[in-house]
């Protein structure tokens, strides 16, 4: 049986070069706890080319974008709730007001 051939973007979210993920992460039903390791990720790494807010978004919205169409109409809601509760973490207000 032939390997599968892992994709780019399986590559990217597994190795990032600015963030150090958990593994797992985007698995998580708990939009609060994806947004709380993201930061902490964020807020550890040495080698990210923002600030830990920017970083972690944009792993997060890359997630989001990669899984497309195949995520569950819940699972983007936990995703786009993480979001909220990333700029929460980070004193921002939140885009959807809640």
């Amino acid at each position: 049986m032939a390997k599968k051939k892992k994709k780019w973007s399986q590559k990217v979210t597994e190795n990032s070069d600015a963030l150090d993920l958990k593994e797992g992460i985007f698995n998580q039903r708990s939009a609060k706890k994806i947004a709380d390791s993201l930061k902490e990720s964020a807020e550890k790494s040495n080698r990210r080319k923002s600030s830990p807010l920017g970083s972690a978004m944009s792993m997060l919205t890359f997630y989001i974008n990669r899984a497309g169409i195949l995520l569950s109409k819940g699972r983007r809601q936990t995703l786009e709730k993480a979001k909220d509760e990333l700029r929460k973490d980070f004193g921002k207000a939140p885009k959807h007001g809640k």
